[in-house]
């Protein structure tokens, strides 16, 4: 797994505080910025935090890049709806000879658990190649059929190939992206995934990106984290793990 920030809104913070000086104040636009010191962009954060005025949050995006992660976790993220993502395809990219996966560490951390995951992974490349070849010598003979040269139809047959040839990879298989989200999205992703109850895999992207969100924008994400921390209290229920993640809030 690795976890970059690409990108983000230019002094974030003093940015969401120069919304909510709009909101609460007679400033015109020309002069949201005016005297807009740290402390000052700071003190109007927190006074939204204590309002719970969110909306001034989505004037602010931060853009990752994820690598190295499963299908799996694909599924996960996505459902995070408020946010943009652009994903490796599978449609164009041929996994021949790239074919990597995810393994999971209770797989890992047995030695009869990862000779059966290793044998199947094996089988599913295989499959995989072998769909490829035969899906890319049945197209191609159509292209050819239809006047392509050979090198043409190789060419197009190939991406017709690896179109169906992917339905046999596993949920392990790795796959990497861009994902952009305002901060407050990034405040609901944080309280639902970087929860001891989360999935090991999207917790430990969740507290990456929470670690370097609070590096570049420590006011904005002081107390963001799973209800525990932005909350001091469990919101899960009966379902609680009574655990509190203590290592994720800010001294």
């Amino acid at each position: 797994m690795k976890v970059n920030l690409l990108c983000h809104t230019p002094e974030p913070e003093k940015t969401i505080a120069a919304a909510a000086r709009l909101c609460y104040s007679n400033s015109g636009a020309d002069e949201l910025f005016d005297g807009m010191t740290e402390e000052k962009a700071s003190s109007y954060v927190a006074m939204l935090e204590r309002l719970g005025h969110e909306s001034p949050l989505e004037h602010v995006t931060f853009t990752f890049t994820i690598e190295g992660v499963s299908r799996a976790f694909l599924a996960q993220i996505t459902r995070h709806r408020i946010a943009s993502f652009s994903v490796q395809s599978q449609r164009y990219v041929n996994k021949e000879g790239h074919f990597e996966f995810i393994v999971p560490p209770s797989i890992s951390e047995s030695e009869e658990a990862l000779a059966e995951y290793n044998k199947i992974m094996e089988t599913c490349s295989g499959s995989y190649k072998k769909l490829t070849d035969i899906l890319q010598k049945k197209a191609a003979a159509e292209f050819m059929a239809e006047g392509k040269t050979e090198e043409e139809a190789m060419k197009l047959a190939e991406k017709k190939a690896i179109e169906d040839a992917r339905f046999v990879l596993p949920n392990a298989c790795d796959t990497k992206m861009i994902v952009t989200m305002n901060v407050r999205s990034l405040h609901n992703l944080f309280r639902l995934r970087c929860c001891n109850r989360a999935q090991w895999e999207i917790r430990a992207v969740a507290d990456e990106m929470l670690r370097l969100c609070r590096k570049e924008a420590p006011s904005l994400f002081a107390h963001a984290g799973p209800s525990c921390v932005s909350e001091g209290r469990c919101s899960e229920g009966k379902m609680t793990c009574g655990k509190p993640r203590t290592e994720l809030i800010m001294k």
